[in-house]
């Protein structure tokens, strides 16, 4: 039983997913863990931790925030900073983090605070736009790009990289493949420059993968992969999901049974209306916690006594409201949101979403517990 809302964190399981993913990569192909988002709802420095343990190579971020974070819990491995901004250059500056260079003026921001501060050889990636169409520099920029750089000596381009936008869809296996083409391109004619003026410009790393381009387009792992939603058990196809354990697995107290009549409403707005006798059980969750009312009115589903118990009317802020009529239950019992049995994945379709925004939309005022 647990007495309040808990994520229990499985670092066993974590291990277990590093282990198959790399298990699909070459011997000396590079991994990168990303652990934006508090390693996607989870818990930023446990998670980190165990990574080390096991050996990843570099981490990855979303924002400065997020690596200084990494650095306070000890973490001294290589963080790539996937969406820096110029107003975090000191913070940057401060912990070590590696930019991702994704656009020309971005890249000129950089050298000159770089250059204020007599820097020389900072580490940096840089990010080609390859068909996402989110971040990245283009291929027309490619003179531009090298003229930057071989304008300064505070740069040190430690990767190129660029972001698959549909390798987990087998019906969109042409416009990855178009992809990773136009990426190799890119490499190709932007490394060929550079040695133009610097016959001694050293290649930098090659990076495209994330989890599903390592399951599904393991050719196109070159030096390094990044993988996210992986390490926490979902590999966006139950064939793959079956090699996976999830890490997460939420569960919370019933507070209180109500016996409603026909005829009678629970929740907010009459947002259900029992056409029976219909016996529901109150839990403390509610979209303050991260589970929205996108999941109410049926959509959503927990577990109690391994029976599903629909979620009914309309979620609320604190408290949500399920159908516990066919269950024999009582104040005190657990409610499985998700759990290893019952991924996160399979509660978020039921509203038409995804586990990752289920995951890392989780509040932190829901209890982290590690399970070492």
């Amino acid at each position: 039983m647990v007495q309040e809302p808990t994520l229990f964190i499985d670092l066993n399981a974590l291990a277990d997913n590093y282990g198959v993913l790399k298990q699909k990569l070459n011997a000396d192909t590079k991994f990168l863990a990303v652990v934006k988002a508090s390693s996607y709802g989870h818990a930023t420095a446990p998670v980190a931790q165990k990574l080390v343990d096991l050996g990843v190579d570099y981490f990855g971020v979303a924002y400065a925030s997020e690596g200084a974070e990494l650095r306070g819990a000890g973490i001294k491995a290589p963080i790539l900073l996937l969406h820096p901004i110029a107003a975090h250059f000191e913070q940057i500056l401060e912990h070590n983090l590696e930019p991702s260079l994704y656009s020309v003026s971005l890249m000129r921001q950089w050298i000159d605070f770089l250059e204020s501060k007599n820097i020389k050889d900072y580490p940096v990636h840089l990010k080609f736009n390859s068909g996402l169409n989110r971040l990245g520099v283009a291929f027309e920029e490619i003179t531009e790009v090298v003229s930057a750089i071989q304008g300064t000596d505070c740069l040190n381009i430690c990767s190129v990289f660029s972001h698959l936008g549909a390798s987990d869809d087998p019906d969109a296996e042409e416009f990855t493949r178009d992809q990773i083409k136009r990426y190799d391109s890119f490499y190709a004619t932007f490394t060929q420059k550079m040695r133009d003026n610097n016959p001694q410009f050293k290649h930098p790393w090659r990076h495209i993968c994330n989890t599903s381009g390592v399951l599904n387009y393991p050719e196109a792992q070159y030096d390094m992969v990044r993988c996210g939603i992986g390490l926490y058990g979902y590999g966006n196809d139950p064939k793959y999901d079956r090699l996976l354990r999830p890490v997460a697995q939420l569960k919370a107290p019933i507070l209180q049974i109500h016996q409603v009549a026909t005829g009678q409403s629970v929740g907010y707005n009459h947002g259900f209306i029992a056409q029976q006798p219909t016996v529901i059980a109150s839990l403390p969750l509610g979209h303050a916690d991260g589970l929205h009312r996108i999941f109410g009115k049926e959509n959503g589903c927990v577990w109690i006594h391994d029976q599903p118990a629909h979620i009914l009317g309309n979620v609320c802020m604190d408290m949500l409201m399920v159908d516990v009529t066919n269950i024999s239950c009582k104040p005190g019992d657990t409610a499985v949101i998700f759990d290893q049995q019952h991924g996160a994945q399979d509660f978020a379709e039921g509203a038409g979403t995804i586990s990752y925004e289920l995951l890392t939309g989780l509040s932190k005022r829901i209890k982290r517990s590690i399970v070492p």
